[in-house]
């Protein structure tokens, strides 16, 4: 239950057998640490805490007979504060992994997500009732962490935290309790009300409320009648997002938010008509409603996203993980450049385990990279001048990423040629950084060696060796796997197009262009560039595309 994930953030070998126990702690990683963020389960880690406060003697700040540890604005209260964040965060920012309490919520505030003064107010409230829970224990070795009832008591626990006076502990206390409850209470802010100002919004039943039906004309949708029908068909679960009870329960209360989210739109008719598609392709309502509920700023987003980009809301459907991305906080403020790309995907391949997981790796990071364009590109923090390059550097940093991984897979049956040298040049759009979300890519591999086979296990042909790595490489990019497909490779730009080999030795590609290439090859060429492989190579190919272009004849070119 998720109660035992926040227990086990805690979890440290103790004794007995220490390999045994590193075997277990990694295992159970997974489960705590979770890459996509389940608001549906810190939802339920929420509710333990309301359990925890409905206890008797619990509901309220006090002195006398105050439970310091479960209490309101007591330990438990904090340790909630910094493990919600830590299972909300923890699976995408490893930083946050960290057993002691005060020690995570240092890690928390050196990563933008509590303020100084949530994070000094928080340890200092710490550090003060540990202590208070210390000396009442002390107190006949009692195992408690409950005030003394009366005043005498308060007296003697005043005097043993070294106040000479009991006012003293007393004011302390309470500023301590209510600072912790403070900054609680705005972690654990209950949803809005349900309603909206401009009226009703009932969608039980089997007809149209009238009254429903006007506040949702006076919202600014035009087909009020197909809304709320719509509507009732999610309540009475006809699409798999609502067809749990939990699932239900929470577009209730969410329902007011997200109409008037879709009212804000440009098209507040197309924009529902979308959504009702996003919706309507999700397995499950419950994750998504509870993340709604948890950052009101993402269902804005979300009705912008329906409103103005179609291609975009289909690809959330479709990928629900990528919602995560949405709620990076850098998300709508800057993109990686490409060599943050490069390493970002690096870092993702090295935890695979396995090709086929590498390839997955790929996929899920150029769609998060690739959505992160689009969605800047529609709330107008990116201009659509400067998508072509953005979308450009995920490419480029997934073909990189891609290519030893490849080259590995290779070298593993047919070893390597020893002083071998492989280059992929990026033609079209690629080349000239004017890539859209659904481009191709225009490739050309160039090789050069003069070892005449590999030295594997299994040795092939130079030409067969590098053929067989660039279509492994056009293979890794276009393969259909479980997380979908990457980018479709388009060759016909190599010398001699269709006919020719995969892959292009560096003479036969000097060759071809000094003799062969046609002018509308030479045009082509003014975009190319060598964007991965061996830097060495990277010169040599430069200089033979340069001397190509500048030996077109003029006239043909005209």
């Amino acid at each position: 239950q998720n109660w035992e994930r926040a227990a086990l953030i805690k979890a440290r070998p103790a004794a007995g057998d220490p390999e045994a126990a590193a075997r277990f702690l990694k295992s159970i990683d997974p489960f705590i640490w979770r890459r996509h963020l389940d608001f549906a389960a810190i939802e339920d880690i929420h509710s333990i805490k309301r359990q925890i406060h409905a206890h008797a003697g619990h509901g309220a700040v006090a002195v006398e007979g105050h439970n310091v540890k479960l209490g309101r604005g007591g330990i438990r209260e904090i340790e909630f504060f910094v493990q919600t964040q830590q299972l909300i965060l923890g699976g995408r920012d490893p930083t946050l992994r960290l057993r002691g309490t005060l020690a995570a919520l240092d890690a928390l505030r050196a990563g933008g997500h509590v303020g100084d003064d949530a994070a000094e107010g928080l340890t200092r409230a710490y550090r003060f009732l540990r202590t208070l829970e210390h000396r009442l224990q002390m107190v006949e070795d009692q195992q408690t962490h409950t005030l003394p009832k009366d005043a005498l008591g308060i007296t003697h626990t005043a005097c043993f935290m070294g106040y000479a006076e009991p006012q003293s502990f007393r004011a302390e206390l309470m500023h301590k309790l209510e600072t912790v409850q403070r900054f609680s209470s705005r972690l654990f802010e209950q949803a809005p009300e349900l309603g909206t100002d401009e009226g009703s919004l009932v969608f039980t039943g089997v007809e149209d409320d009238p009254e429903t039906l006007s506040t949702l004309a006076k919202m600014g949708f035009r087909d009020a009648s197909h809304v709320a029908t719509v509507v009732r068909g999610w309540h009475h679960g006809r699409i798999r997002a609502t067809r749990s009870a939990r699932s239900r329960e929470l577009l209730t209360r969410l329902m007011p938010a997200i109409l008037g989210a879709l009212t804000k739109t440009a098209d507040p008719n197309a924009a529902f008509l979308q959504f009702d598609r996003f919706l309507s392709n999700l397995p499950s309502g419950v994750q998504l409603f509870s993340l709604f509920r948890a950052e009101g700023g993402l269902l804005r987003l979300i009705a912008q996203i329906a409103g103005s980009a179609p291609r975009l809301a289909q690809h959330l459907s479709r990928h629900p993980g990528t919602l995560d991305a949405l709620l990076d906080k850098e998300f709508l403020t800057r993109l990686p450049s490409r060599e943050a790309l490069v390493s970002q995907l690096d870092a993702s391949l090295s935890e695979a385990e396995g090709y086929e997981e590498a390839l997955e790796a790929a996929r899920r990071f150029a769609r998060e990279q690739s959505f992160r364009v689009g969605v800047q590109v529609v709330e107008g923090v990116l201009p659509a001048s400067e998508a072509g390059r953005a979308f450009a550097n995920v490419a480029e940093a997934v073909i990189a990423g891609l290519l030893p991984v490849v080259q590995s897979e290779v070298a593993s049956v047919s070893g390597v040629l020893t002083d071998g040298r492989f280059a992929v040049i990026a033609m079209g759009k690629l080349g000239g950084r004017e890539m859209t979300a659904a481009s191709d890519l225009d490739l050309v591999f160039i090789y050069d060696a003069n070892a005449e086979q590999s030295d594997g296990a299994k040795p092939l042909p130079r030409i067969v060796y590098y053929a067989r790595l660039a279509q492994r490489l056009i293979s890794a990019l276009t393969t259909q796997t479980a997380e979908g497909p990457l980018f479709e490779v388009d060759m016909r730009l190599r010398p001699s197009g269709n006919k020719g080999p995969v892959a292009v030795s560096l003479q036969a590609f000097k060759r071809y262009n000094e003799t062969d290439a046609w002018t509308w090859e030479r045009l082509s060429l003014t975009r190319a560039r060598t964007i991965a492989g061996s830097r060495e190579l990277f010169s040599e190919v430069d200089r033979t595309i340069a001397a190509a272009i500048a030996s077109a004849d003029r006239d043909k070119v005209r």
